[in-house]
């Protein structure tokens, strides 16, 4: 038996620490994404923003928890380049991508239920 609890508590040291690291990738994509709205570019990074969002929403469904963001973080690459490729495409669009879903995942981890400032 404690064996076993010392695999739960592992796996739960895991798991926190993969959020913990997830949040302060959104926090520094997020900064950046607000440095890069003061350029020509703000209204293409918003349209993206909100296509990358958008399809984080619906994935996500209803509530959710910072491990379910976690998740579908790590195969954000794929779905979010198709959908911001087929409803957000502009030109040189792929440079930024990196840091616009950082920052649909920073927006959305402050309503994940067990979000704490």
């Amino acid at each position: 038996m404690a064996g076993r609890a010392l695999l739960l508590r592992v796996g739960c040291d895991l798991v926190h620490a993969e959020i913990v690291s997830a949040q302060e990738d959104w926090r520094e994509g997020h900064r950046r994404f607000v440095e890069s709205t003061a350029t020509s570019r703000a209204d293409a990074l918003h349209a993206q923003l909100e296509v990358v969002s958008d399809e984080l929403r619906r994935r996500l469904g209803g509530r959710y928890e910072l491990r379910d963001l976690v998740a579908w973080y790590r195969s954000e690459d794929t779905w979010a380049r198709h959908a911001v490729a087929d409803r957000a495409a502009t030109s040189g669009w792929q440079r930024d991508l990196a840091y616009v879903i950082d920052a649909a995942f920073h927006l959305a981890g402050r309503t994940a239920t067990d979000y704490t400032p």
